[in-house]
C-alpha cells in the first residue's frame, strides 16, 4: 500500500508562472465577453456580481503574493475588508463599495505585474513551506481558477443571449454500449490523501490508510436519460426516496427535475449558458442538489459512494497496491484524459474518454460533472490548517457535503484524484452531478 511519487513537472517557477498566467487569461475571458452593466448586476442572490469576484481575486494575490511572500506594503488597505468572503455574504456585496470595472481590471494587473516580480526573486525550493515547490503561488493560481468556475456559474444564471462559445466535447467511445453498469472494488486497505502532491491543499492532506470493504461502483456517472426516468415515475412525488429536509426542499420550492429544466409539450428542455435545446439523454445529469442524487440513488435501489469509496475507485491500483495521482497512472490530464478547463461548456457524453479510465475500467471520475458523495466534510487524520483556517477547518462538520471529480468547468491545475470540493446539500446551481455505488458484502 504506497502513495503516489511526487509529480515532476519541471522547475517550479515555471510551473507557477504558468499557472497563473493561464488563470488570468481565464479570468478575462469570462469578464470581457459581457459589458459593465452585466458585470456590476447581481445575477442570482447566491452569486457575487462578476466585478466582486474579479477584485477579490487581486486582493486575494496582494494579500499573499506582494504582502505575506513579498513582504510588500499594502497596495490599497481599504479594500480588505471590502473583498473578504466572509465578512461579507454573496446577497450583500452589491451594496459594498465594489470598485468600478475599468478600475477593478487595472487593480488586478497592477497586482499581477508586481507578483511576477516577486515570483521571479523568490526561491521556490529551501524557502520555508509557504514557498517551497512555489506552494502560494499554485494556491493563488487554483484559488484563481475556483473563482472563474464561480464566475462560469454566474454566466449560466445570467439571464440573455449567449457570450460564451466552445467546441463540442466528444462523444461517447466506441466501446462505451458494451461496458458492464458497474464493477467491483475489492475490499481492503489503501492510501487516502497525499502528502507528496505540492500544491496539494491542506483538506487534502496527510495521506493515510485507510480500509474500505468491497463495494460495487457505477462505471459511468448518471445520465440525464437514467435521471428522467425518475421523474417521469414521480419522484418528486414520492417522499419515500427522500432525505427529509430534501423532502423539504422539494414541497417549498415545487421542484420537479434538475435546475434549469422545464418541459414543452412532451419534450424536457434546459437553458445553458443563454442557449435553451432539448436534454441530451447521453450527457450526464447536472445541475442536482445532494437531496437529488441520493433519492434517485434510493429510488434505483442503490446509494451514493463514500468519499473513501469513491476515492479508492478513482485511485487505488490493484495490480500494484498504491494509490495514483489520477485514475488513468501519474501523469498531468489531457484533452484525452478528461473534459476540464472550460475547453467544453458541458459534460461529454457517458462513456467518453476511454483513456482516462481506472484500472477497474470506471471512466469520467475526473471532469465533466463534480459528484456528489455520501460523506459529511471532514478533516483527516492529522489534519493541520495551511495557510489559514479559513479554507477549509472552518467548514468541517455536517452541514457540507464532499464532491469529488471536478467538473468540464474545472481547471486542472484546481483537479486531482485527492482533491475535495464540498457544498450545502441543498446545492444545484453548481455544475454537480453524481454515480452510485452498492454494497457487495454485509458489513
Amino acid at each position: 500500500m504506497t502513495a503516489a511519487p511526487a509529480p515532476d513537472r519541471g522547475a517550479p517557477r515555471e510551473r507557477a508562472a504558468g499557472a497563473l498566467l493561464a488563470a488570468r487569461a481565464r479570468t478575462r475571458a469570462l469578464t470581457d465577453c459581457v459589458d459593465e452593466h452585466e458585470l456590476t448586476a447581481q445575477h442570482s442572490p447566491l452569486m457575487s456580481p462578476l466585478v466582486w469576484d474579479l477584485a477579490h481575486i487581486g486582493n486575494q494575490e496582494e494579500l499573499w503574493l506582494l504582502r505575506a511572500v513579498g513582504g510588500q506594503e499594502a497596495l490599497r488597505p481599504e479594500l480588505d475588508s471590502v473583498y473578504d468572503a466572509f465578512e461579507h455574504p454573496r446577497a450583500v456585496r452589491p451594496s459594498l463599495p465594489l470598485l468600478p470595472p475599468a478600475e477593478a481590471h487595472r487593480y488586478v494587473a497592477d497586482v499581477r505585474d508586481r507578483v511576477l516580480d516577486v515570483l521571479g526573486r523568490t526561491p521556490v525550493d529551501g524557502g520555508g513551506p509557504l514557498v517551497e515547490a512555489g506552494f502560494a503561488f499554485g494556491m493563488i493560481a487554483q484559488h484563481e481558477q475556483q473563482h472563474d468556475e464561480t464566475m462560469l456559474i454566474t454566466h449560466q444564471l445570467r439571464r440573455g443571449p449567449a457570450v460564451l462559445t466552445a467546441a463540442e466535447p466528444p462523444p461517447a467511445a466506441p466501446d462505451a454500449a458494451g461496458l458492464p453498469a458497474e464493477v467491483l472494488v475489492e475490499g481492503g486497505p489503501f492510501t487516502m490523501g497525499t502528502s507528496t502532491e505540492p500544491w496539494a491543499l491542506d483538506n487534502e492532506r496527510p495521506a493515510h490508510p485507510r480500509f474500505v470493504p468491497s463495494f460495487f461502483i457505477d462505471t459511468l456517472p448518471v445520465s440525464n436519460a437514467a435521471y428522467l426516468r425518475f421523474v417521469e415515475d414521480g419522484g418528486y412525488d414520492e417522499p419515500r426516496w427522500w432525505h427529509p429536509a430534501g423532502w423539504e426542499q422539494v414541497r417549498r420550492h415545487g421542484l420537479a427535475a434538475p435546475l434549469f429544466w422545464r418541459r414543452e409539450g412532451t419534450t424536457w428542455v434546459r437553458r445553458r449558458f443563454g442557449v435553451t435545446e432539448e436534454v441530451p439523454p447521453v450527457e450526464p445529469v447536472l445541475h442536482v442538489s445532494w437531496y437529488e442524487a441520493a433519492a434517485w440513488a434510493a429510488w434505483a435501489g442503490r446509494r451514493l459512494p463514500t468519499e473513501a469509496e469513491w476515492e479508492k475507485a478513482a485511485r487505488h491500483d490493484p495490480a500494484s497496491g498504491r494509490s495514483r495521482r489520477y485514475p488513468w497512472g501519474d501523469a498531468d490530464p489531457t484533452p484525452e484524459h478528461a473534459n476540464l478547463g472550460q475547453r467544453h461548456l458541458r459534460p461529454a457524453a457517458v462513456g467518453a474518454y476511454a483513456r482516462g479510465a481506472s484500472p477497474l475500467g470506471v471512466r469520467q471520475l475526473i471532469g465533466d460533472v463534480w459528484e456528489w458523495t455520501a460523506s459529511d466534510f471532514l478533516p483527516y487524520p492529522g489534519f493541520r490548517a495551511f495557510p489559514y483556517r479559513e479554507y477549509s477547518e472552518v467548514f468541517f462538520g455536517g452541514a457540507h457535503k464532499v464532491l469529488r471529480g471536478g467538473s468540464f468547468a474545472v481547471d486542472p491545475v484546481a483537479c486531482r484524484g485527492t482533491f475535495r470540493n464540498w457544498d450545502l446539500p441543498v446545492r444545484r446551481q453548481i455544475f454537480s452531478g453524481f454515480r452510485t455505488a452498492r454494497d457487495a458484502e454485509p458489513r
